[in-house]
Protein backbone atom coordinates (compact mmCIF):
# COMPACT_ATOMS: atom_id res chain seq x y z
CA UNK A 1 0.00 0.00 0.00
CA UNK A 2 1.04 3.39 -0.72
CA UNK A 3 0.01 6.31 1.62
CA UNK A 4 -3.66 7.18 0.02
CA UNK A 5 -4.23 3.53 -0.05
CA UNK A 6 -3.31 3.56 3.87
CA UNK A 7 -5.62 6.46 4.73
CA UNK A 8 -8.00 5.11 3.09
CA UNK A 9 -8.34 2.12 4.87
CA UNK A 10 -9.40 4.15 8.42
CA UNK A 11 -11.11 6.39 6.39
CA UNK A 12 -13.35 3.41 5.01
CA UNK A 13 -13.32 1.50 8.50
CA UNK A 14 -14.66 4.94 10.28
CA UNK A 15 -17.20 5.09 6.88
CA UNK A 16 -19.44 7.98 8.27
CA UNK A 17 -22.13 6.29 5.84
CA UNK A 18 -22.29 3.57 8.16
CA UNK A 19 -21.90 4.91 11.67
CA UNK A 20 -23.68 7.89 11.48
CA UNK A 21 -26.47 6.08 9.44
CA UNK A 22 -27.02 2.72 11.24
CA UNK A 23 -27.03 4.51 15.07
CA UNK A 24 -29.50 7.37 13.58
CA UNK A 25 -32.61 5.39 14.81
CA UNK A 26 -30.69 5.25 18.22
CA UNK A 27 -29.86 9.16 18.23
CA UNK A 28 -33.36 9.99 17.97
CA UNK A 29 -34.56 9.01 20.84
CA UNK A 30 -31.24 9.43 22.86
CA UNK A 31 -31.34 13.27 22.87
CA UNK A 32 -32.68 14.03 19.27
CA UNK A 33 -31.04 15.92 16.38
CA UNK A 34 -29.39 18.51 19.19
CA UNK A 35 -27.47 15.53 20.73
CA UNK A 36 -26.39 13.89 17.07
CA UNK A 37 -25.30 17.28 15.61
CA UNK A 38 -23.12 18.73 18.54
CA UNK A 39 -22.40 15.39 19.99
CA UNK A 40 -20.71 14.63 16.69
CA UNK A 41 -18.49 18.30 16.68
CA UNK A 42 -17.70 17.51 20.72
CA UNK A 43 -16.54 13.71 20.12
CA UNK A 44 -15.15 14.43 17.06
CA UNK A 45 -12.85 17.18 18.37
CA UNK A 46 -11.80 14.86 21.30
CA UNK A 47 -11.21 12.12 18.78
CA UNK A 48 -8.61 14.25 17.09
CA UNK A 49 -6.58 14.53 19.92
CA UNK A 50 -6.97 10.32 20.78
CA UNK A 51 -6.05 10.06 16.85
CA UNK A 52 -3.09 12.79 16.90
CA UNK A 53 -1.36 11.12 20.40
CA UNK A 54 -1.76 7.28 18.61
CA UNK A 55 -0.38 8.70 15.47
CA UNK A 56 3.05 9.42 17.21
CA UNK A 57 3.13 6.61 18.95
CA UNK A 58 2.39 4.60 15.61
CA UNK A 59 5.14 6.28 14.07
CA UNK A 60 7.70 4.81 16.13
CA UNK A 61 6.10 1.52 15.95
CA UNK A 62 4.76 0.71 12.71
CA UNK A 63 3.68 -3.10 12.96
CA UNK A 64 0.93 -5.25 12.17
CA UNK A 65 0.43 -5.74 15.87
CA UNK A 66 0.04 -1.90 16.35
CA UNK A 67 -1.35 -0.96 19.61
CA UNK A 68 -0.30 -3.95 22.35
CA UNK A 69 3.12 -4.18 20.13
CA UNK A 70 2.75 -0.40 21.42
CA UNK A 71 1.88 -1.26 24.68
CA UNK A 72 4.38 -4.51 24.93
CA UNK A 73 7.66 -2.13 24.06
CA UNK A 74 6.67 1.07 26.19
CA UNK A 75 4.98 -0.58 29.26
CA UNK A 76 6.25 -4.49 29.27
CA UNK A 77 4.96 -8.10 28.23
CA UNK A 78 1.61 -7.74 30.96
CA UNK A 79 0.64 -4.07 29.64
CA UNK A 80 0.95 -5.51 25.33
CA UNK A 81 -0.86 -8.44 26.58
CA UNK A 82 -4.01 -6.81 28.12
CA UNK A 83 -4.02 -4.04 25.24
CA UNK A 84 -3.94 -6.52 22.33
CA UNK A 85 -7.10 -8.25 24.12
CA UNK A 86 -9.01 -5.26 24.32
CA UNK A 87 -7.96 -4.14 20.84
CA UNK A 88 -9.01 -7.64 19.26
CA UNK A 89 -12.68 -7.25 20.97
CA UNK A 90 -13.09 -3.88 19.77
CA UNK A 91 -11.86 -4.91 16.38
CA UNK A 92 -14.49 -7.48 16.26
CA UNK A 93 -17.26 -5.78 17.83
CA UNK A 94 -17.00 -2.91 15.37
CA UNK A 95 -16.91 -5.51 12.92
CA UNK A 96 -20.01 -7.23 13.41
CA UNK A 97 -21.94 -3.59 14.61
CA UNK A 98 -20.90 -2.49 10.67
CA UNK A 99 -21.66 -5.58 8.54
CA UNK A 100 -25.26 -6.09 10.89
CA UNK A 101 -25.68 -2.34 10.50
CA UNK A 102 -25.38 -3.17 6.53
CA UNK A 103 -27.99 -6.25 7.09
CA UNK A 104 -30.30 -3.86 8.49
CA UNK A 105 -29.77 -1.66 5.39
CA UNK A 106 -30.29 -4.47 3.41
CA UNK A 107 -33.31 -5.40 4.61
CA UNK A 108 -34.57 -1.85 4.43
CA UNK A 109 -34.07 -1.97 0.91
CA UNK A 110 -35.60 -5.49 0.23
CA UNK A 111 -38.80 -4.11 1.87
CA UNK A 112 -38.84 -1.88 -0.32
CA UNK A 113 -38.21 -3.58 -3.38
CA UNK A 114 -39.92 -6.67 -2.64
CA UNK A 115 -41.70 -5.87 0.51
CA UNK A 116 -40.01 -8.88 2.49
CA UNK A 117 -40.29 -8.73 6.23
CA UNK A 118 -36.90 -7.33 8.00
CA UNK A 119 -37.34 -10.03 10.92
CA UNK A 120 -34.40 -10.32 12.86
CA UNK A 121 -33.94 -13.74 11.93
CA UNK A 122 -33.88 -12.67 7.85
CA UNK A 123 -31.31 -9.64 9.00
CA UNK A 124 -29.22 -12.02 10.47
CA UNK A 125 -29.21 -14.17 7.51
CA UNK A 126 -28.27 -10.96 5.46
CA UNK A 127 -25.70 -10.41 8.00
CA UNK A 128 -23.93 -13.87 7.69
CA UNK A 129 -24.26 -13.59 4.05
CA UNK A 130 -22.33 -10.20 3.82
CA UNK A 131 -19.56 -11.64 6.52
CA UNK A 132 -19.23 -14.95 4.09
CA UNK A 133 -19.02 -12.06 1.16
CA UNK A 134 -15.95 -9.76 2.82
CA UNK A 135 -14.33 -13.40 3.59
CA UNK A 136 -14.16 -14.04 0.60
CA UNK A 137 -12.96 -10.44 -1.22
CA UNK A 138 -10.19 -10.55 1.82
CA UNK A 139 -8.75 -14.29 0.56
CA UNK A 140 -8.13 -13.03 -2.43
CA UNK A 141 -4.75 -10.42 -1.05
CA UNK A 142 -4.18 -7.44 0.47
CA UNK A 143 -4.20 -5.56 -3.50
CA UNK A 144 -7.40 -6.34 -4.06
CA UNK A 145 -8.19 -4.84 -0.24
CA UNK A 146 -6.47 -1.52 -1.18
CA UNK A 147 -8.09 -1.20 -4.51
CA UNK A 148 -11.66 -1.10 -2.95
CA UNK A 149 -10.49 0.82 -0.24
CA UNK A 150 -9.17 3.49 -2.51
CA UNK A 151 -12.80 3.16 -4.61
CA UNK A 152 -14.89 3.56 -1.41
CA UNK A 153 -13.28 6.75 -0.45
CA UNK A 154 -14.33 8.41 -3.57
CA UNK A 155 -17.61 6.34 -2.85
CA UNK A 156 -17.88 7.97 0.32
CA UNK A 157 -17.03 11.45 -0.45
CA UNK A 158 -19.78 11.32 -3.03
CA UNK A 159 -21.92 9.18 -1.32
CA UNK A 160 -22.70 11.72 1.31
CA UNK A 161 -22.51 15.06 -1.35
CA UNK A 162 -25.28 12.93 -3.48
CA UNK A 163 -27.36 12.42 -0.21
CA UNK A 164 -27.10 15.71 0.99
CA UNK A 165 -27.83 17.57 -2.26
CA UNK A 166 -30.67 15.39 -3.00
CA UNK A 167 -32.04 15.54 0.42
CA UNK A 168 -31.62 19.66 0.50
CA UNK A 169 -33.58 20.41 -3.18
CA UNK A 170 -35.70 18.13 -3.73
CA UNK A 171 -38.17 17.40 -0.62
CA UNK A 172 -40.66 20.88 -0.49
CA UNK A 173 -40.51 21.04 3.26
CA UNK A 174 -37.78 21.24 5.65
CA UNK A 175 -36.97 21.11 9.11
CA UNK A 176 -35.80 24.69 10.93
CA UNK A 177 -32.30 25.65 11.83
CA UNK A 178 -33.88 25.58 15.49
CA UNK A 179 -35.13 22.26 14.88
CA UNK A 180 -31.79 20.84 13.42
CA UNK A 181 -29.50 22.38 15.98
CA UNK A 182 -31.32 22.80 19.22
CA UNK A 183 -34.51 20.17 19.16
CA UNK A 184 -33.34 17.80 22.16
CA UNK A 185 -35.52 14.54 22.58
CA UNK A 186 -35.96 11.69 25.54
CA UNK A 187 -37.43 8.49 24.78
CA UNK A 188 -34.94 6.20 26.77
CA UNK A 189 -36.72 6.47 30.04
CA UNK A 190 -34.21 8.03 31.52
CA UNK A 191 -35.40 11.59 33.75
CA UNK A 192 -32.12 13.09 33.79
CA UNK A 193 -31.57 14.97 30.73
CA UNK A 194 -27.67 15.18 31.38
CA UNK A 195 -27.95 11.21 31.14
CA UNK A 196 -29.45 10.92 27.66
CA UNK A 197 -26.87 13.27 26.48
CA UNK A 198 -23.77 11.57 27.23
CA UNK A 199 -25.60 8.12 26.41
CA UNK A 200 -26.54 10.04 23.01
CA UNK A 201 -22.90 10.49 22.05
CA UNK A 202 -22.49 6.90 21.44
CA UNK A 203 -23.62 7.40 17.76
CA UNK A 204 -20.56 9.56 17.04
CA UNK A 205 -18.11 7.56 19.39
CA UNK A 206 -18.91 4.42 17.80
CA UNK A 207 -18.41 5.80 13.80
CA UNK A 208 -15.15 6.89 14.92
CA UNK A 209 -13.78 3.60 15.82
CA UNK A 210 -11.56 1.46 13.54
CA UNK A 211 -9.01 4.12 12.46
CA UNK A 212 -6.12 1.59 14.35
CA UNK A 213 -6.43 0.22 10.77
CA UNK A 214 -3.79 2.54 9.54
CA UNK A 215 -1.67 1.09 12.26
CA UNK A 216 -2.32 -2.64 11.44
CA UNK A 217 -1.88 -2.58 7.60
CA UNK A 218 1.96 -0.56 8.73
CA UNK A 219 4.01 -3.72 7.85
CA UNK A 220 2.18 -3.68 4.31
CA UNK A 221 2.84 -0.36 3.70
CA UNK A 222 5.32 1.93 2.39
CA UNK A 223 7.30 4.42 4.65
CA UNK A 224 4.90 3.44 7.15
CA UNK A 225 6.56 5.61 9.58
CA UNK A 226 5.37 8.64 7.93
CA UNK A 227 2.15 6.82 5.80
CA UNK A 228 0.49 5.37 9.31
CA UNK A 229 0.46 7.88 11.27
CA UNK A 230 -0.64 10.26 8.61
CA UNK A 231 -3.02 7.66 7.60
CA UNK A 232 -4.93 7.93 11.22
CA UNK A 233 -5.11 11.52 11.37
CA UNK A 234 -6.12 12.52 8.02
CA UNK A 235 -8.81 9.55 8.07
CA UNK A 236 -10.14 11.51 11.30
CA UNK A 237 -10.18 14.86 10.11
CA UNK A 238 -11.56 14.01 6.76
CA UNK A 239 -14.39 11.78 8.51
CA UNK A 240 -15.61 14.88 10.69
CA UNK A 241 -16.08 17.08 8.05
CA UNK A 242 -18.50 14.82 5.94
CA UNK A 243 -20.31 13.28 8.97
CA UNK A 244 -21.14 16.90 10.55
CA UNK A 245 -22.53 17.76 6.88
CA UNK A 246 -24.34 14.04 6.41
CA UNK A 247 -25.90 14.10 9.69
CA UNK A 248 -27.17 17.85 9.39
CA UNK A 249 -28.49 17.53 5.85
CA UNK A 250 -30.51 14.03 6.77
CA UNK A 251 -31.66 15.91 9.69
CA UNK A 252 -33.18 18.86 7.54
CA UNK A 253 -35.07 16.38 5.48
CA UNK A 254 -36.98 14.04 8.48
CA UNK A 255 -40.65 14.98 7.58
CA UNK A 256 -42.35 12.38 10.47
CA UNK A 257 -40.45 12.67 13.32
CA UNK A 258 -42.96 9.33 14.83
CA UNK A 259 -43.02 7.89 11.60
CA UNK A 260 -39.24 7.96 10.68
CA UNK A 261 -38.88 6.18 14.81
CA UNK A 262 -41.51 3.64 13.91
CA UNK A 263 -40.66 2.89 10.86
CA UNK A 264 -41.85 -0.49 8.93
CA UNK A 265 -38.08 -1.00 6.89
CA UNK A 266 -36.73 -0.94 10.27
CA UNK A 267 -34.05 1.76 9.43
CA UNK A 268 -34.87 5.25 10.14
CA UNK A 269 -32.76 6.81 7.16
CA UNK A 270 -34.65 4.91 4.74
CA UNK A 271 -38.09 6.05 5.97
CA UNK A 272 -36.19 9.53 5.62
CA UNK A 273 -35.57 8.94 1.94
CA UNK A 274 -38.82 7.23 1.61
CA UNK A 275 -40.84 10.43 2.89
CA UNK A 276 -38.65 13.19 1.07
CA UNK A 277 -38.26 11.38 -2.13
CA UNK A 278 -40.72 9.16 -2.65
CA UNK A 279 -40.00 4.96 -3.42
CA UNK A 280 -37.65 5.48 -5.85
CA UNK A 281 -35.26 7.97 -4.98
CA UNK A 282 -35.39 6.38 -1.56
CA UNK A 283 -33.92 3.03 -2.98
CA UNK A 284 -30.93 4.61 -4.52
CA UNK A 285 -29.97 6.57 -1.66
CA UNK A 286 -30.22 3.23 0.35
CA UNK A 287 -27.99 1.56 -2.21
CA UNK A 288 -25.54 4.19 -1.98
CA UNK A 289 -25.72 3.53 2.12
CA UNK A 290 -25.45 -0.25 1.50
CA UNK A 291 -22.37 -0.30 -0.98
CA UNK A 292 -20.82 2.18 1.38
CA UNK A 293 -21.15 -0.47 4.32
CA UNK A 294 -20.41 -3.09 2.77
CA UNK A 295 -16.51 -1.04 1.49
CA UNK A 296 -16.53 -0.38 5.46
CA UNK A 297 -16.74 -4.08 6.76
CA UNK A 298 -14.41 -5.09 3.98
CA UNK A 299 -11.61 -3.07 5.69
CA UNK A 300 -12.38 -4.01 9.03
CA UNK A 301 -11.98 -7.44 8.13
CA UNK A 302 -8.89 -6.85 6.92
CA UNK A 303 -7.78 -4.86 10.14
CA UNK A 304 -8.90 -7.40 12.42
CA UNK A 305 -7.40 -10.33 10.07
CA UNK A 306 -3.69 -8.54 10.96
CA UNK A 307 -4.13 -8.06 14.35
CA UNK A 308 -5.25 -11.64 14.59
CA UNK A 309 -2.41 -12.81 12.70
CA UNK A 310 0.10 -10.63 14.53
CA UNK A 311 -0.92 -11.49 18.36
CA UNK A 312 -0.98 -15.11 17.15
CA UNK A 313 2.51 -14.75 15.59
CA UNK A 314 3.37 -13.58 19.10
CA UNK A 315 1.77 -16.24 20.64
CA UNK A 316 -0.85 -14.90 22.28
CA UNK A 317 -4.25 -16.80 21.29
CA UNK A 318 -5.12 -20.15 22.11
CA UNK A 319 -4.07 -22.23 18.92
CA UNK A 320 -1.76 -19.13 17.76
CA UNK A 321 0.25 -21.54 15.15
CA UNK A 322 -3.22 -22.33 13.25
CA UNK A 323 -3.79 -18.78 13.00
CA UNK A 324 -0.42 -17.13 12.04
CA UNK A 325 -0.21 -19.02 8.95
CA UNK A 326 0.12 -16.75 5.88
CA UNK A 327 -0.90 -17.83 2.58
CA UNK A 328 1.94 -19.00 0.33
CA UNK A 329 -0.25 -17.31 -3.26
CA UNK A 330 -1.48 -14.24 -1.87
CA UNK A 331 0.51 -13.74 1.79
CA UNK A 332 -2.95 -13.26 3.31
CA UNK A 333 -3.32 -14.95 6.94
CA UNK A 334 -6.26 -16.96 5.20
CA UNK A 335 -7.18 -19.13 8.90
CA UNK A 336 -6.93 -15.00 10.49
CA UNK A 337 -9.36 -13.93 8.37
CA UNK A 338 -11.60 -16.95 8.86
CA UNK A 339 -11.66 -16.69 12.98
CA UNK A 340 -12.27 -12.57 12.42
CA UNK A 341 -15.72 -13.52 10.37
CA UNK A 342 -16.44 -16.08 12.91
CA UNK A 343 -16.20 -13.95 16.10
CA UNK A 344 -17.87 -11.44 14.96
CA UNK A 345 -20.87 -13.44 14.07
CA UNK A 346 -20.94 -14.79 17.37
CA UNK A 347 -21.09 -11.12 18.80
CA UNK A 348 -24.41 -10.39 16.99
CA UNK A 349 -26.29 -13.63 17.55
CA UNK A 350 -27.92 -11.94 20.40
CA UNK A 351 -29.61 -9.62 18.22
CA UNK A 352 -32.16 -12.60 17.30
CA UNK A 353 -33.81 -12.06 20.53
CA UNK A 354 -32.90 -8.60 21.87
CA UNK A 355 -34.00 -5.05 19.89
CA UNK A 356 -30.98 -3.69 22.01
CA UNK A 357 -28.28 -5.82 21.27
CA UNK A 358 -27.23 -3.59 18.39
CA UNK A 359 -26.62 -0.74 20.53
CA UNK A 360 -24.89 -2.94 22.94
CA UNK A 361 -22.62 -4.34 20.06
CA UNK A 362 -21.72 -0.66 19.19
CA UNK A 363 -21.01 -0.22 23.02
CA UNK A 364 -18.72 -3.68 22.93
CA UNK A 365 -16.57 -1.80 19.82
CA UNK A 366 -16.27 1.39 21.81
CA UNK A 367 -15.46 0.21 25.38
CA UNK A 368 -12.68 -2.55 23.82
CA UNK A 369 -11.10 -0.24 21.27
CA UNK A 370 -10.93 2.98 22.74
CA UNK A 371 -9.39 2.09 26.04
CA UNK A 372 -6.74 0.38 23.51
CA UNK A 373 -6.09 3.41 21.88
CA UNK A 374 -5.31 5.56 25.14
CA UNK A 375 -2.72 2.82 26.41
CA UNK A 376 0.15 3.38 24.58
CA UNK A 377 -0.35 6.73 24.57
CA UNK A 378 -0.72 6.85 28.55
CA UNK A 379 2.70 4.65 28.58
CA UNK A 380 3.97 7.40 26.10
CA UNK A 381 3.50 9.70 28.95
CA UNK A 382 3.91 7.54 31.99
CA UNK A 383 7.13 6.16 30.54
CA UNK A 384 8.75 9.11 28.39
CA UNK A 385 12.83 7.73 28.43
CA UNK A 386 11.83 4.49 26.72
CA UNK A 387 9.96 6.52 24.00
CA UNK A 388 11.91 7.58 20.74
CA UNK A 389 10.17 9.87 18.48
CA UNK A 390 9.66 8.67 15.22
CA UNK A 391 9.62 10.99 12.00
CA UNK A 392 5.83 11.92 12.50
CA UNK A 393 5.30 13.50 15.79
CA UNK A 394 3.88 15.98 17.56
CA UNK A 395 6.71 17.70 19.46
CA UNK A 396 6.24 20.06 22.42
CA UNK A 397 2.48 19.62 22.01
CA UNK A 398 3.03 15.90 22.69
CA UNK A 399 2.00 15.79 26.75
CA UNK A 400 -0.87 17.92 26.76
CA UNK A 401 -2.67 16.40 23.81
CA UNK A 402 -1.79 12.98 25.44
CA UNK A 403 -2.98 13.87 28.36
CA UNK A 404 -6.52 15.35 27.15
CA UNK A 405 -6.77 11.98 25.09
CA UNK A 406 -6.56 9.64 27.98
CA UNK A 407 -9.02 11.29 30.18
CA UNK A 408 -11.22 11.33 27.20
CA UNK A 409 -11.00 7.79 27.34
CA UNK A 410 -11.71 6.87 30.80
CA UNK A 411 -14.73 9.04 30.70
CA UNK A 412 -15.90 7.40 27.26
CA UNK A 413 -15.02 4.02 28.48
CA UNK A 414 -17.01 4.29 31.89
CA UNK A 415 -19.88 5.64 30.14
CA UNK A 416 -21.10 3.23 27.58
CA UNK A 417 -21.15 0.53 29.91
CA UNK A 418 -24.39 2.20 31.80
CA UNK A 419 -27.31 0.49 30.59
CA UNK A 420 -28.87 2.80 27.46
CA UNK A 421 -32.88 2.53 28.29
CA UNK A 422 -35.04 1.99 31.13
CA UNK A 423 -36.50 0.16 32.40
CA UNK A 424 -33.36 -2.29 32.57
CA UNK A 425 -34.70 -6.05 31.41
CA UNK A 426 -33.58 -8.64 29.67
CA UNK A 427 -34.45 -7.42 26.57
CA UNK A 428 -32.67 -3.48 26.73
CA UNK A 429 -29.64 -4.79 28.92
CA UNK A 430 -26.68 -3.52 27.66
CA UNK A 431 -24.25 -6.40 27.93
CA UNK A 432 -21.51 -5.19 27.00
CA UNK A 433 -20.00 -4.87 30.38
CA UNK A 434 -20.15 -8.83 30.66
CA UNK A 435 -18.03 -9.38 27.10
CA UNK A 436 -15.36 -6.84 28.54
CA UNK A 437 -15.37 -8.82 31.75
CA UNK A 438 -15.33 -12.08 29.89
CA UNK A 439 -12.76 -10.89 27.74
CA UNK A 440 -10.25 -10.19 30.54
CA UNK A 441 -10.98 -12.93 32.45
CA UNK A 442 -10.26 -15.46 29.31
CA UNK A 443 -7.10 -13.19 28.98
CA UNK A 444 -6.08 -13.56 32.17
CA UNK A 445 -6.82 -17.26 32.35
CA UNK A 446 -4.95 -18.34 29.26
CA UNK A 447 -1.82 -15.74 30.59
CA UNK A 448 -1.61 -18.30 33.61
CA UNK A 449 -2.18 -21.34 31.47
CA UNK A 450 0.28 -20.51 28.20
CA UNK A 451 0.68 -17.26 27.78
CA UNK A 452 3.62 -15.99 30.34
CA UNK A 453 5.70 -19.05 28.58
CA UNK A 454 4.72 -18.13 24.84
CA UNK A 455 4.04 -14.81 24.54
CA UNK A 456 6.97 -12.96 22.55
CA UNK A 457 7.51 -9.88 20.65
CA UNK A 458 9.81 -8.93 18.03
CA UNK A 459 12.00 -6.02 19.23
CA UNK A 460 13.15 -3.12 17.16
CA UNK A 461 16.59 -1.72 16.71
CA UNK A 462 17.52 1.73 15.45
CA UNK A 463 20.11 2.96 12.59
CA UNK A 464 20.52 6.44 11.52
CA UNK A 465 17.40 7.23 13.18
CA UNK A 466 15.77 4.68 10.94
CA UNK A 467 13.98 1.79 12.65
CA UNK A 468 13.86 -1.75 11.32
CA UNK A 469 12.07 -4.66 12.61
CA UNK A 470 14.83 -7.30 14.04
CA UNK A 471 13.35 -9.97 13.84
CA UNK A 472 9.98 -11.34 11.84
CA UNK A 473 8.63 -14.10 11.53
CA UNK A 474 9.34 -17.02 8.54
CA UNK A 475 5.46 -16.03 7.07
CA UNK A 476 6.47 -12.78 6.47
CA UNK A 477 9.75 -13.25 5.12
Amino acid sequence: MGPFGNFAISFSVVSVLSGCMTLYGFGLITGGPAVMVWGWVLVGLMVMFVGAGLAEVTSAYPTSGALYYMADQLGGRRWGWYTGWLNLLGLLGTLAGIDYGAALFTGALLNLQWGVDPTPGVVMLIFLCILVLHAALNLFGVRLVSVLNSVSVWWHFAGVAVIVGVLAFVPSEHRTASFVFGEFVNHTGWSSSLYVVMIGLLLAQYTFTGYDASAHLSEETTDAEVSAARGIVRALGWSWVAGFVLLVGVTFAIQDYAGTQNSATGVPPAQIFLDALGLTGAKLLLLIVIIAQLFCGNAEVAASSRMVFAFSRDGALPFSALWRRVSPRTGTPAAAVLLTVAVAALLALPALYSKAAYGAVTAIAVIGITPAYAIPIFLRLRYKERFRQGKWNLGRWSVPIGWTAVVWVAFVTVLFCLPQTNPVNVESFNYAPIALICVLALASFWWAVAGRGSYTTPTFSTSSGDRELAEMSEEIV
